[in-house]
């Protein structure tokens, strides 16, 4: 389904209040981790992620959570490789959980565990993409929880890897995924930004990101629950 973007976009976007940075945080922030080490999309939107703890899924060697922990918030990092969440563990910030969870070999009782309804403030993902796990993530931002979804896209085979279509964003892909789990689910997503296109830096590249407010569920929760128990083992 890809659907019409700007049919989409009028349907989603809303204005939104600019955040009002807090500037000697952000110097702290500034010296604490480079900011040529956060994508540019995180470090945007990353002020508007309310209190609560925060998934950086297939977060690697942590940078996203270390600034996200900087700003004051609890995350819980997530990844299948052991080596880079020692290396997060090793920055010993109290703020900052790891959990090292297989993510893309079926149903688990580890993955129901951790996409429970509603549970995080914020889901952040960069560079991955595994689609059976999207109704999952989009059902664990809770109630006013952002979404920060970032990765490559169609046509990025001509700048080089990734250029598998399994691992590229389709036009539109993140905008109809949020179209579907309204209808699906009842839940009301309210688009920030949506990008899908060419960018230069930090490699040329073709990408697709959304940053997305989650609004009062309308309806039944049938398609929450149907979210959750995919994940489970039979």
């Amino acid at each position: 389904m890809t659907g019409d973007l700007n049919n989409l976009c009028s349907l989603f976007m809303q204005p939104v209040q600019p955040v009002q940075p807090d500037l000697a945080r952000d110097d702290i922030l500034i010296n604490a981790v480079p900011l040529n080490l956060v994508s540019p999309w995180v470090s945007r939107f990353g002020g508007l992620i309310p209190a609560g703890t925060v998934l950086d899924l297939a977060c690697g060697n942590g940078r996203h959570a270390l600034w996200l922990a900087q700003r004051g918030l609890q995350v819980l990092a997530v990844d299948r490789n052991p080596e880079l969440l020692a290396e997060i563990d090793a920055a010993g910030i109290s703020d900052i959980a790891t959990r090292q969870i297989e993510l893309e070999a079926g149903p688990s009782d580890a993955l129901a565990a951790l996409f429970q309804s509603r549970r995080f403030s914020a889901v952040v993902v960069t560079n991955y993409l595994h689609r059976p796990l999207f109704p999952a993530i989009l059902e664990s931002v809770a109630e006013q929880g952002v979404l920060l979804y970032e990765t490559f896209a169609a046509g990025n085979a001509q700048f080089g890897k990734p250029s598998n279509p399994d691992f590229l964003l389709q036009p539109g892909e993140l905008l109809d995924l949020l179209a579907a789990d309204t209808a699906n689910t009842g839940s009301n997503w309210r688009v920030v930004a949506f990008e899908d296109g060419y960018v230069e830096g930090p490699k040329p590249a073709m990408v697709q990101r959304i940053c997305a407010i989650k609004g009062a569920t309308k309806g039944s929760a049938k398609g929450a629950a149907s979210a959750a128990s995919s994940l489970r083992t039979a």
